[in-house]
Order: structure tokens, then sequence, then C-alpha cells
């Protein structure tokens, strides 16, 4: 919203030039043309249907979902993908190996028989949007008659579907305010091309990550396969590359502050309506927890990771997972404690409510932030448990993920066996444990679940059992030095030998006990608990949000993010988030190179990037005696963006947006037009090494480079 109700006179006039660039807001493709002429009035050159149509080809066609949690854009006639580095950070770690490291070293595929598969891997393009408000609620006793809504939202996919090879889903946009279905065509296979070195790829690791200036060349590169009929199909050789409906052409045009800037892609989450003491219980209690959870993981494998190779490359796509989130928290936190993000919540509630009385019609909203506020306070420890739960379970010790697949044939072993699937079942785990063991490392993995377990038990008062630091590493030393789940050869001999005796040998494994009792709980007790809550505050969220379109109709209003296709603009532009700070809006080569020089080892580089920077070897990449790596704009952007496109007026590629500035990592919960930037790599870096650098020029000549 441009006008966040009632913020203090002071501070809308303290962003003085800033409020009127920056733009709040993840737009929907399909209601684009409300903001058509706002848009062309800072610069765009497109018509709303350039950018979303369903009766001709569109930008909306070469945008696609990545793997279902990032972002990523055709740029070829021939289904050429570009995302982010660490989008496709998993899948290039999947094909590394000590003779094949491609993390340290990058990889190019020459041909097309060296473009490597990625089982599971999908790219989504949306054919379509539409409203299906009135259609999802026809019938309804209210907006919360679920049983209702569903058995809709059934008939209303399964019409769409009819005659089609596409897919369907209806979301809730508003808490339920309004629904939209996308209609989606599913690419299944999508194979590896080409990725930098990590020392780009990466280049500023975890001292970077979050922070401006930012120097990382954060790209990957991947092709879209289809069927001969040009429609998905799962992986063949017989497949070929898919010819889109329309490829991003490359911008090769000289920048300059003030250039219009279009995100286009899948924003993942933002809580925008969040009450005043939800968001101090996030401040001051959850996100600390977290941080705190993860910073004892990432102790153990990021030393780990210094001392061996093997670790390095069996732990990477762990910790990049692991210390994203982790350090955009505490920007996060740092960033809400400078806005005194609270402090406005409060105002804005004030406001809410004061407006609520003001009309006999809208008295229906006069108590509903007070009942927000309340439900908070009986009730945010649910949320609390659950949030490290989440932690400890999905990012904690890795040998629950063996337990989890194991206690499924224990749990059905007698139903496999009467179907007949016990044996393909069992080689399926067998299958996956070649892959778990091959980025598996028994000493760090018990350090971790010594700290971790700890850490757990405590915040949730549960340590009881075992009291202290020494008794839960008297549990570790016999589960890792025990259990059938920790060492390759023991899970492989049990599953090799397995029978009906089996079913009670492993209850008396301790790791698979303690698993379970742990799991148990965390399913039984606290996962309901929290649904209850989150569902009880959906009910008066959904209130609270159509009293602020009821009553304050002026206002620029957005649904929050929800994995769905959006559109940001804004500007290229730098920004002064701090007193006497100014942060220029592009950074250039020059910069890596002083950063290198800095000795700190997340600037390592590899010779060649020193070799060509001295030499000054830019090839048509530059932009007058610099080689642009990142540029920074005003576009509001969250997780699920990482590889969207950045478009210039013309629906050209300037670069790939794959971060925001520390201090814009708030704008999940509150935009602020002063401070909050996306970081962007330009595309002309991207091409720069791709081909000067890697020498895969034959990726850039599928491409439409221009300059206009």
């Amino acid at each position: 919203m441009k006008n966040l109700l009632l913020k203090p006179i002071l501070f809308v006039l303290v962003l003085g030039s800033f409020i009127l660039r920056a733009e709040e807001g993840m737009l929907i493709p399909s209601l684009i043309s409300a903001f058509e002429s706002d848009m062309k009035a800072k610069g765009m050159k497109l018509s709303a249907d350039d950018i979303y149509s369903i009766n001709k080809t569109s930008l909306k066609d070469a945008i696609l979902q990545f793997g279902g949690g990032c972002t990523a854009e055709i740029v070829s006639n021939q289904g050429l993908l570009l995302t982010n580095h660490h989008c496709g950070y998993s899948y290039i770690q999947s094909h590394s190996s000590l003779e094949k490291d491609y993390l340290k070293n990058g990889y190019w595929a020459k041909n097309r028989d060296e473009e490597l598969t990625n089982p599971g891997l999908t790219a989504t393009r949306i054919v379509r949007i539409e409203d299906v408000t009135q259609a999802v609620l026809i019938g309804t006793s209210s907006k919360n008659d679920l049983a209702t809504i569903q058995a809709n939202i059934k008939k209303l996919t399964a019409a769409a579907l009819v005659g089609t090879h596409y897919e369907a889903e209806i979301k809730a946009f508003n808490y339920g305010n309004d629904y939209y279905m996308m209609v989606k065509e599913v690419f299944l296979d999508i194979r590896f091309v080409g990725t930098p070195p990590n020392s780009i790829g990466k280049f500023g690791g975890d001292t970077d990550n979050w922070v401006w200036p930012r120097h990382t060349g954060d790209f990957s590169v991947f092709r879209i396969y289809a069927g001969k009929d040009n429609k998905p199909a799962a992986f063949s050789k017989d497949n070929v590359p898919y010819q889109p409906l329309h490829s991003l052409p490359i911008s090769f045009k000289d920048r300059k502050v003030g250039d219009f800037t279009m995100v286009y892609g899948f924003p993942g989450q933002t809580e925008q309506h969040v009450v005043s003491s939800y968001l101090k219980f996030i401040i001051e209690k959850e996100r600390p927890a977290r941080i705190h959870m993860r910073d004892l993981s990432l102790g153990v494998i990021d030393a780990a990771m210094k001392n061996s190779d093997l670790t390095r490359i069996q732990y990477s796509a762990k910790q990049a997972s692991i210390a994203n989130a982790w350090k955009k928290w505490i920007g996060q936190i740092d960033g809400l404690k400078t806005l005194d993000a609270v402090a406005i919540k409060l105002e804005q509630e004030k406001a809410y409510s004061e407006m609520a009385k003001s009309k006999e019609e809208w008295k229906k909203y006069a108590d509903v932030v007070a009942k927000m506020n309340a439900l908070v306070a009986t009730k945010s420890d649910l949320e609390f448990r659950y949030a490290m739960g989440s932690e400890y379970f999905s990012y904690g010790p890795e040998y629950f993920k063996l337990a989890r697949g194991l206690n499924d044939l224990v749990t059905n072993y007698s139903k496999y066996k009467e179907n007949g699937e016990l044996k393909t079942v069992i080689e399926k785990l067998k299958t996956g444990a070649e892959g778990f063991f091959k980025n598996y490392d028994e000493k760090v993995d018990q350090q971790i679940f010594e700290l971790l377990t700890y850490e757990y038990l405590k915040q949730i008062n549960q340590l009881q059992k075992y009291k202290n630091e020494t008794g839960v590493k008297a549990l570790a030393d016999v589960i890792y030095s025990k259990s059938i789940f920790t060492t390759k050869d023991r899970y492989l001999a049990f599953l090799q030998k397995f029978s009906e005796k089996s079913l009670n040998k492993i209850k008396k494994d301790l790791g698979f006990k303690f698993y379970l009792d742990q799991i148990s709980t965390f399913r039984n007790e606290v996962i309901p608990g929290y649904q209850n809550y989150s569902a009880e505050m959906t009910t008066l969220l959904q209130l609270y949000v159509e009293g602020k379109f009821v009553m304050f109709p002026n206002d620029k209003h957005w649904p929050d993010a929800n994995s769905t296709l959006r559109i940001t603009y804004g500007q290229l532009e730098g920004s002064a988030p701090t007193d006497g700070m100014m942060y220029t809006e592009h950074t250039t080569l020059d910069g890596i190179i002083a950063k290198y020089n800095s000795g700190n080892p997340d600037f390592e580089l590899l010779p060649r990037m020193l070799e060509l920077h001295k030499a000054k070897n830019y090839g048509p990449y530059a932009q007058g005696d610099e080689l642009w790596v990142c540029f920074t704009g005003s576009n509001h952007t969250t997780g699920g963006n990482s590889g969207s496109p950045v478009l210039d007026a013309n629906g050209h590629l300037m670069g790939l947006n794959f971060d925001r500035t520390w201090e814009s990592t708030m704008s999940d919960y509150m935009f602020d037009a002063s401070r909050c930037r996306n970081v962007v790599v330009d595309i002309r870096y991207v091409m720069w090494v791709m081909d000067i650098y890697s020498g895969a020029k034959h990726l850039v000549d599928e491409m439409n480079l221009v300059k206009e």
C-alpha cells in the first residue's frame, strides 16, 4: 500500500522523494491493467497485454516456477532457462564429486548430449489466471464454510482441465476473501546445462549474503526438454528442446539511475497484515531462537567443510540452505527494530479500530484487532513449539531422514506384503540410501545431534529425561556407535536381511526409538495445536483484511505473496538506509578484485578472473570502461523471487533477481520505501562469465541480444 495506515507524519516526511519512486506491492498479472498508467509514468513502454495475455503470447509465457521454490526465465527458442546459482545449487551438488568438482570448477555442457538429467525437477508455466471467487463461494453459508468451498474447488479445477494436458490449482488470496485459479503447464524433463564456479556463483559466501555492495554472479543454466509434440513429457532420450511461446531478449542497453525495472516471478510468502503483538513475538522470541539453532549447526558444518574437500562437497547445499534464512532473519530483526515496526503497527491498529467505530455498518470490524492480539497472547507458544520442531526435524540430525523412511516400512509392512510391494519398497530404500550416504558424514551428524537435541529439548521444556548436555551426549554416543541409521554398512545390512523379525529388532534401536518419541509428540500434539491456532488467526485476518478494503478503499491494496505469479515494479536506484551511509546503485568487476585482495576466504577467486581483469578483457559486455556485476532496484521482492527476471521498459532482460539488501529483509512484514532494495546480477556480467570467462559462447549465441 502506498499509504500505510496513519504512519507517523514525521516518518513520511523523512522519506522525502524516495516514497514517490519505490513501489510496495506484489501484483496479480491478470489485474495489471489497473496499474498500466502508473507503470508507464515511471517509464514503461509495454502495454498490459504485452505483460499478461491469454489471447496472445506475452511475457508471462517466458516466466516459469523452477522446482517449486524459485523462478526461472526462458532466454532462447530452444528452451534455455536462466535461474539463480543458489536455486540450481542442490542439482549442481548432486552431479559433483571429488573427481568432477562442478562446485569448485564450474561446468558447461559443450553439446546437448552433455546436458545432465535431474530426476524430480520441474518447471511450470502459467497458462492463465482466473478470478473464481464467486464460483468458489457459491452455496456457502460463510467464507469459512470449508466443506462447500473445497467441493466447489474440486469441480472448478476438474472442469478447467477437460481436454487439456494442463494442471490446475485454486488458491485463497487475502485470507479467503478472494480465490484465483492458476492453470499450469508442468514440464518434467529439465536438464542441467552449466554453472560458473562457486568463486563466481557464491562469491562473497556468508560474508556478503544479504549485504550490499554485492558482487555475486548468482546464476545457473538449465534447459527444458519436451516430447516431439512440444508438450511436457517424462525424461526420454527421444525428447527434444522445448520451443517456447516467448523467450526474453537480452538487454545490452546501458543502464542509468531511474531506469524502469519490473520483476516478474513467484514470490513465496509475505505477512503484511500481522498484528503488533505477533510482530513483537517474531522479533523478540521466535526469530532469535531459530537463529541460535542455526548458529549451532553452522558452527559444526562450516568447520568441517574447511577441513575436507569431500565434506565441502557433501555439505555445500545443506550449508547454503541453513545459512540463507539464518542471515536473513538477523537482518530482518534489525530492520524491524530500526523501523520501530511494532510502534507503526500500533498506530495502524488504533486508526483501524477508530475507523470501525465511525459507522454502524463497520462495527463488525471494531474488535477484530483486539481479538488477534489476545489470540497471540494466549496461543503463540504453539507456534513457537512448531517453529522449534520445524528447525530440528528439517535442519537437525540427518539420520532422521532414514528413520522417517523406515518408519513408513514398519508401519505399513503388512499392507506392502499383502500387495506384493514389499520388495519394491525395500529396494527403493536401498537406492535412497546410496544418495543419502554420498552426502553424509557420521562425525558431523553426531555433533549436530548433540547440540541441536539439547537446544530443542530445552526450548520446548522437555530436557528433564536427559538432564543436561552430558546426558544428551551419552545418548548420542550410543546412537552413533550402534544405531543402524548412522553408517551405510549397518543400514544396508539391515535392509538386506529385512523380514518380519526385523520389525521387533528395529524397535530396540535407540536411534529409531528416540526419533519416534520426538516426531510422534510433534505430529500428534504440536502440529494439530499450531494448525488450530493458525486457523483461528486466519479467520480473524479474513475479517481484518475485509475491513481494510471496505474502510480504506483508496489505499493500494495487494494480496500477500503465496507462491503465485506476481509483478512488482520500481526503478534502478541506490539507497541511504542509515544515517551517514549512501549505497550507489551498481557494482563492478573492480570491486570483486578489491574484495579478493582483502584476504577473506569468502572472496577467493580462480586465477582466470584475475587474468581477465588485468587485461580488461570485457568483450562487448562493458558499459564504458566498467563491467557491471550487480545493481539494485526499488522492487518489492521476497523468497521465491530468486531467479526472477528483472525487465526493462521494453520487457527485455536486464538481470536476474537474487537477493535483497540486509536492510530490506523486514519487507516480508513491512515495506520501507527508503530502505527496501532488491539485488540483481546484471545480465551482461552473466553473458561475460558464460562467453569470455567460461568459453560457452555457443549458449550466448542461442539468445537474442538487443541494444535498443
